[in-house]
């Protein structure tokens, strides 16, 4: 007697856990479908200007630490700033012409010459920029970061006049745009864009209530604003 009521009360305990797990209304298999379905999260690719302003980070940090004396990037100045842009010279491709070489000034030399490689004022202009940004994204303040220092500035400055004498490379400097003219002039050119003009005169469309559509968008291409840009010919 006692066996039967141990089974009967085994097999009501089965029924009841079973009811329980039923009555959550979502399935043991389809939770964990759910939990295999689900993709996961990945982070969004880098762009190229991140890439490379990572790289340029990289580069730097690496340089600090194989200076001698190693050097901590919180008593980093200008002056190590413009140790690194020359060091980076022994790697440039852009033949810079010494004064008493014969193809000084000379866009197109007609053959090769001992000159030495540089690197180009355009890349370490951009690269100072990049390494600019990426200070003060790594916890750097702007009044204390290096690569914004006036010696710096300065120096990438004699490197474009010095390499523009030398290659013999014409630049000119944009004038920016007046932005009140230019505001003026974006506002004539969208005047009259999608509205209606009253037709007087006794002169109406085709017995219309005098409304005539004009459409007196200029053929000209709208001016863009890019600030100070040097242009190379």
């Amino acid at each position: 007697m006692s066996a039967a009521v141990a089974a009967a009360a085994s097999a009501a305990a089965i029924s009841h856990n079973s009811a329980r797990s039923g009555s959550s209304g979502t399935p043991e298999s389809h939770q964990l479908q759910k939990g295999v379905l689900l993709p996961p999260s990945s982070p969004l690719p880098l762009s190229r200007y991140e890439s490379q302003k990572r790289r340029d980070w990289n580069t730097f940090g690496q340089y600090l630490r194989n200076h001698r004396p190693p050097l901590a990037l919180s008593r980093c100045s200008g002056a190590h700033v413009l140790e690194f842009l020359r060091y980076l010279d022994q790697f440039g491709k852009t033949k810079v012409h010494n004064q008493g070489c014969p193809f000084f000034g000379h866009p197109h030399p007609p053959s090769p010459c001992s000159c030495p490689l540089k690197q180009a004022w355009g890349s370490l202009d951009a690269l100072t920029g990049r390494l600019r940004a990426a200070f003060e994204e790594n916890g750097g303040l702007p009044e204390t970061n290096p690569f914004g220092a006036r010696a710096v500035r300065l120096y990438l400055r004699e490197v474009r006049d010095t390499q523009a004498k030398a290659r013999g490379i014409a630049y000119e400097k944009k004038k920016r745009k007046n932005p009140v003219q230019q505001q003026q002039k974006k506002k004539s050119q969208t005047a009259g864009n999608g509205t209606y003009s009253h037709v007087q005169q006794g002169i109406c469309n085709g017995g219309t209530d005098g409304f005539v559509p004009r459409n007196v968008l200029s053929n000209e291409a709208a001016v863009i604003d890019v600030g100070d840009v040097y242009v190379f010919n």
